[in-house]
C-alpha cells in the first residue's frame, strides 16, 4: 500500500472505529431511554406518538444524509465569500457527504428502525393484555407492516425533497450545526476546525 494511499484510508478507518463505537453507545441510551418512557408511560396514544416520533427521526435524518450526497458546494463558496453564517460548515458537509450520509442513514437511520421495532413489540404487548380478545400474532403482523410502510414510505418522500431541495437542506442544517456549535463547542464532529488540519 501506497504513502498516498494510507493517508487516504487512515482517517476513514478511524471515522469507522469511531462511528461504530458512536452507535453502540447511541443505541443503548435510546433503547433504555424508550424502554423507560414505555414502562412509566400508562397511555397507548403517548406510546403510539413516540413511535411516531422515532420513526419521523429516522425519516429526517435519511433525507439529510441523501442531501449532503446529492448537493454541490458551489454556491456555498459564494456565500462563504460574503461571510455568510454557515456557508463554510456547508461546504464542510458536502465535502464529507460520506460522513455525513453514513452517521445520518446508517447510524441515526438504522437505530431508528431498531427502537421502533422495539417500540412496536412493546405496544402490541400492552395493548393484547389491555384487549384480551384481540389475536397477538394477527395484531403483531399489523403493526410490523405499519411500522415498515410508514419508514419506506417516509423515506421515498424524503429522498425526492433531499434531491431536489438538496443545496437547501444542507444550508439549513449548517445553520443549525454553526448555531450548536456556538452554545456547545466541539459537540459537532463536522466543524471548522477540524477540516482544516485535514487539508
Amino acid at each position: 500500500m501506497s504513502d498516498n494511499d494510507y493517508n487516504f484510508l487512515r482517517p476513514r478507518l478511524k471515522w469507522v472505529l469511531v462511528v461504530s463505537l458512536g452507535t453502540f453507545i447511541l443505541a443503548v441510551l435510546i433503547g433504555i431511554a424508550s424502554e423507560f418512557l414505555l414502562e412509566n408511560i400508562q397511555s397507548l396514544i403517548i406510546s403510539f406518538i413516540i413511535l411516531l416520533l422515532v420513526v419521523i427521526i429516522g425519516i429526517i435524518f435519511d433525507t439529510i444524509g441523501i442531501a449532503a450526497t446529492a448537493a454541490d458546494e458551489t454556491p456555498f463558496h459564494a456565500k462563504a465569500a460574503k461571510k455568510v453564517s454557515g456557508a463554510k460548515r456547508a461546504i464542510y458537509l458536502v465535502r464529507n457527504a460520506d460522513q455525513v450520509a453514513n452517521f445520518c442513514n446508517d447510524v441515526v437511520g438504522d437505530i431508528s428502525g431498531i427502537v421502533s421495532g422495539v417500540i412496536g413489540a412493546a405496544l402490541v404487548v400492552r395493548f393484547v393484555s389491555e384487549q384480551p380478545g384481540i389475536d397477538r400474532a394477527l395484531f403483531s403482523v399489523v403493526m410490523t407492516g405499519f411500522i415498515a410502510s410508514l419508514t419506506v414510505g417516509g423515506k421515498a418522500v424524503g429522498k425526492i425533497i433531499a434531491l431536489e431541495r438538496a443545496n437547501s437542506i444542507i444550508f439549513m442544517i449548517s445553520l443549525i450545526l454553526t448555531r450548536l456549535d456556538q452554545f456547545i463547542p466541539g459537540i459537532i464532529p463536522w466543524n471548522n476546525k477540524s477540516n482544516k488540519k485535514r487539508k
